[in-house]
Parts: C-alpha cells; sequence; structure tokens
C-alpha cells in the first residue's frame, strides 16, 4: 500500500493531517507552496485539477475534498483503533458532523472570508459580511447544543472530532467570537490537549 499526502501549511490540508497524524497511518508527506504556485503546476493538477490541497493518493487513485478524506481514512484505518465508528447510525452521525462542517458551516465561512480578505476590495460586500458572521453565530450555536452534557461529539473521541476541531481552530484564528459558547470551549481544550494535535501543530 502506498499513500502519498499532499499539503499546505495553514490550509484546509491541516484538517487530513491531523486525522493521520491521529490514525497513525503511514504516508509520504509532499509540501506544496502556494507562493510558488505549486498547486497549478500541470503534475499537480493531473492528481487535483481543482489545484487545492488536501490531496491523498492511494495506490495511483487520487483522492481529494477534506471530508471525504476523513470518512475514507476512518472507514480504512480508524474502526479497528475505536476512532471511526463501524457501520450503522453512529458512522452516520460522524458523516453528519464531517459533511456539515464542510458545506453548511464552511459555506458560512466562505462568505465571511470572501467579502471581508478573499476578494478585492471594490468585490466585497460589508452587509454580506456582516450577516455571515451572524449566520457562524447560529451555527455555533448549533454545535454547542450538541456538545451539551457530552465530552464528544459521537460518544468517545472519533476523528470526527478531530475533523470538526480542526475547523473550529481555523476560526479561532478568524477572529471568530467563541465566548458565550462554553460547550465547544471545554470540547476543544480536549481536542487541543490530544498527542496528535499538539505534534501536528508543532510541526507548524
Amino acid at each position: 500500500m502506498t499513500l502519498t499526502f499532499y499539503y499546505a501549511p495553514m490550509s484546509t490540508a491541516s484538517v487530513t493531517h491531523l486525522v493521520i497524524e491521529e490514525l497513525g497511518v503511514p504516508v509520504e508527506k509532499v509540501k506544496l507552496d502556494f507562493s510558488k504556485g505549486d498547486t497549478k503546476k500541470p503534475d499537480f493538477m493531473k492528481l487535483n485539477p481543482n489545484a487545492k490541497v488536501p490531496c491523498l493518493v492511494h495506490d495511483g487513485t487520487p483522492l481529494w475534498e477534506s471530508a471525504a478524506l476523513t470518512m475514507y481514512l476512518g472507514e480504512l484505518f480508524g474502526v479497528d483503533k475505536k476512532l471511526y465508528p463501524a457501520p450503522g447510525p453512529k458512522r452516520g452521525e460522524a458523516m453528519k458532523w464531517i459533511v456539515w462542517t464542510n458545506v453548511t458551516l464552511g459555506e458560512a465561512v466562505y462568505r465571511i472570508g470572501r467579502n471581508t480578505q478573499w476578494a478585492p476590495e471594490d468585490q466585497r460586500n460589508a452587509k454580506a459580511a456582516e450577516q455571515a458572521v451572524k449566520d457562524v453565530q447560529d451555527l455555533l450555536k448549533i454545535l454547542d447544543g450538541a456538545l451539551e452534557g457530552k465530552q464528544y461529539l459521537v460518544g468517545d473521541y472519533t476523528i470526527a472530532d478531530t475533523h470538526v476541531h480542526a475547523f473550529t481552530d481555523w476560526l479561532r484564528h478568524m477572529k471568530t467570537d467563541f465566548s458565550t459558547f462554553k460547550n465547544i470551549n471545554a470540547w476543544s481544550e480536549r481536542c487541543g490537549a490530544r498527542p496528535a494535535y499538539k505534534k501536528v501543530m508543532a510541526e507548524g
């Protein structure tokens, strides 16, 4: 079996990096540099025509999208290690949170980024940014409510927690207000105390 992981620091590839480390999966890591246009070079675009990381090549098959990669790696390597639920409702619950993070929460976060920093200034919309910030707060209330009385999202720690926590970590770097979310904050501390998390953060 060969696994090659293409990533860039301070990108959504950090989610997959954390999942790989948590599962203890041996991979060859290939670091790409956005400033050098590495993701837009022909060799990489043959693997991922989206010109984005993360990208994982498993026995010659390129795979992308961090939510898909978390679920794929969980199915292959996580069940025996009790880090991903076996097929059934618990797995469905884990999948629900992983996809919700990328699709529902991710869409609102994209609107914040696009209207505050990513798009040229003349294409930004202050009112849209304000609404997006409110939407993110409303969505974080859902996550906070789901963690009420629980240590982790679907019972014991799984890579669903790894995935969602990595995303909320990114939101903290975007200066999102977490002051009212006591359950998320306590859960974040538990997730951040894990050895895999500390190792990836130390690597930058």
